[in-house]
């Protein structure tokens, strides 16, 4: 048959002949292996076509033999040179000696992980900076309606799980309070505790977790998605400025509600913590109002509310940032979600941790 693949053997080299082609190869293989292990050279030279197949026989039969290949054309030399380079062994990297060691390099991981993270996230931070410059100089390109969609999505639909919350935390907080202040026969003061606490710290604080745990996985979700469909790209290719279009709404919509909500739960924490010392303590809502009155000052609400824009910001820039980091596969989307929600909740602590040394240092305490 015209092609038919063939060898010769002469003084150590073994010319083919042919075509090695997988519908021609017949029982090539099996004559191959009685060839004498004396075979320094394979001539490819009169092959006229090869396919992976006839590669694949060719090489293995020149490494058995320790034969150097030659004679091959460009195009043909490179497929056979990707079939030798699939079948090296694969040498596994040698693991740390000890445990200690894998340990440690798994520690100095995590750390160049989080300083690239810390790094993006800065840049991302100026980013929307400059756009939120842009919109500024440019009003006609503010996307009024985008900003109102996004105020349902974090404040109105959140009123509800939020408004809930506080109400459980303001009945703990009173609760544990008397249990602790009945032993001194201070129970009077478990109102100061409320008070305080709630319009100072966990008010905006929980309000913070909350949010950055619905709105912020929604961010890092939606943005994900219209990375991983290409959406961003189109945005980009007729001009349109994601940052712009996506980012800054979301952003100014958490800055601007987040004071809101942040006051909202407090007063919600303050009626569930005056229900509880209305019921345990026999504390009358008159009498709690006007010793919340008398005893928390306006600085805590002050407080509160300066911390509470602070805290969207962070939230909705590390929800957008995670969410334009998805790459490659769906898998991704999920991942950054649970990232952006990681981030936003211990940025979150580590800054209100700042503001109460900082509000400490002003005397607001």
């Amino acid at each position: 048959m015209s092609g038919q693949p063939d060898f010769t053997e002469r003084d150590g080299t073994v010319r083919f002949t042919g075509e090695l082609l997988l519908a021609r190869i017949g029982d090539l293989p099996r004559r191959l292996d009685g060839v004498s292990s004396g075979v320094s050279t394979v001539d490819l030279s009169g092959v006229r076509r090869i396919d992976s197949v006839g590669a694949w026989i060719v090489h293995r039969f020149a490494a058995e033999r320790g034969a150097r290949v030659e004679g091959l054309g460009r195009e043909n030399q490179q497929l056979f040179d990707q079939v030798a380079n699939a079948a090296a062994p694969i040498h596994p990297r040698a693991g740390p000696s000890s445990s200690v060691m894998r340990v440690l390099g798994e520690i100095g991981t995590a750390i160049v992980a989080t300083g690239r993270t810390l790094v993006g996230l800065l840049g991302f931070l100026g980013a929307t900076a400059i756009a939120f410059a842009g919109v500024v100089r440019h009003p006609r390109r503010f996307r009024f309606n985008a900003v109102v969609q996004q105020f349902e999505v974090v404040g109105v639909s959140a009123l509800g799980i939020v408004g809930l919350m506080s109400f459980l935390i303001g009945l703990v907080i009173a609760q544990q309070g008397a249990v602790q202040l009945r032993q001194f026969g201070a129970e009077v003061f478990t109102i100061n505790l409320v008070g305080r606490l709630t319009l100072r710290e966990m008010g905006v604080l929980m309000t913070a977790i909350m949010v950055a745990g619905r709105s912020g996985s929604a961010f890092a979700a939606q943005i994900g998605t219209q990375k991983l469909t290409e959406e961003i790209d189109a945005m980009r290719t007729i001009g349109v400025s994601p940052m712009e279009a996506l980012v800054v709404p979301r952003t100014m919509s958490a800055i601007i509600l987040m004071p809101l909500l942040g006051f909202y739960s407090s007063l919600i924490a303050l009626i569930g913590g005056g229900l509880l010392c209305w019921i345990t303590l026999g504390i009358p809502p008159v009498t709690f109002v006007q010793r919340i009155r008398e005893v928390v000052p306006i600085t805590d609400l002050y407080v509160g509310l300066i911390k509470a824009p602070v805290f969207g910001a962070i939230i909705a820039i590390a929800g957008c940032f995670q969410g334009m980091q998805v790459e490659a596969n769906a898998e991704q989307v999920g991942l950054r979600t649970t990232a952006a929600v990681v981030q936003a909740i211990f940025l979150v602590i580590v800054l209100d941790a700042f503001f109460a040394v900082f509000f400490t240092w002003l005397g607001w305490d």
